[in-house]
């Protein structure tokens, strides 16, 4: 029986709802960014570019670096905008768009996220880079989906534990990287460590304008967390659910980090630009190394 259109919704041209491209319009191998502006500032370095579709947030190019087909997606902010592009991309290499069902053989992405990020130690300077090994989510958004065989429950079990975690705020859940692509981008200068991913930029990474916290506490204790000789080291708003998604739906995904502020010392990058084309160049190299 095939997926229902109500399910699988497709536009006029036959591609996929949201991103607006077609299974050919994308490589193997793909880069997230959250800014569509940062989309060109990746692909500037290819050495051809084949396509180029936007619609919405989601601006999506395909061409060649060093001889190796590459997509830069861009996503958006935030997990839910990370619930429609992956689902979508899975939907590209591993539904039969004719059909609507299922392909016998799945497809596996390779999926690297480059973002920015706040550290959360003074011991992570800004305009350094790292990479999430782990990455915990407090945003719900996967908790619509069945996570017993990817999340890590005793992370989990000793978060909620050390955070003293108001349960009316949902469960967070803790995916580790994919392993093999932590060890194509890990070097002696990327930190390493469990990222927080959070479902909002304000209260939820306990910014404070004019509104008061329902935990006044969450920045003196999540800095303080450890796991298996990994620190909680950074917050953003994507990696959880990009790992997440990723291990349900068989793909590999790695998030790297451009650390443009430090919440402990209240700085942020004079320079935040330099910092990302510096990470982009880095990553780039990797994944064609």
């Amino acid at each position: 029986m095939g997926i229902k259109e109500s399910e699988l919704i497709l536009n006029d041209d036959g591609s996929v709802y949201h991103l607006n491209i077609l299974p050919t319009d994308i490589a193997n191998d793909i880069i997230f960014v959250g800014d569509q502006d940062r989309v060109e500032a990746i692909t500037k370095h290819f050495d051809t570019i084949e396509f180029t579709k936007q619609k919405r947030e989601f601006k999506t190019q395909t061409g060649t670096y060093k001889g190796k087909r590459l997509t830069v997606i861009s996503t958006g902010i935030g997990p839910d905008n990370i619930d429609i592009v992956l689902n979508e991309l899975d939907a590209l290499v591993n539904i039969d768009f004719e059909t609507k069902t299922v392909k016998p053989n799945v497809t596996s992405l390779n999926i690297v996220r480059i973002g920015t990020s706040g550290a959360l130690h003074d011991s992570i300077p800004v305009d350094s880079i790292l990479m999430s090994t782990f990455a915990i989510g407090t945003d719900n958004m996967l908790r619509s989906y069945s996570l017993q065989n990817v999340v890590a429950h005793e992370m989990e079990e000793r978060f909620v534990k050390h955070t003293n975690w108001q349960l009316t705020k949902g469960l967070p859940y803790a995916i580790e990287a994919n392993l093999e692509m932590v060890n194509k981008f890990k070097s002696k200068e990327m930190f390493e460590g469990i990222t927080i991913t959070a479902p909002g930029f304000y209260g939820a990474q306990s910014r404070v304008l004019r509104l008061q916290l329902s935990d006044e506490h969450f920045m003196d204790t999540i800095d303080l967390f450890e796991y298996n000789g990994f620190k909680a080291t950074n917050l953003e708003m994507e990696t959880a659910a990009i790992y997440g998604l990723s291990k349900l739906l068989g793909h590999k995904a790695v998030s790297l980090n451009a650390i443009v502020a430090n919440r402990k010392l209240g700085s942020f990058s004079k320079d935040p630009y330099k910092t990302v084309d510096y990470l982009i160049d880095y990553a780039l190299q990797r994944i064609t190394s």
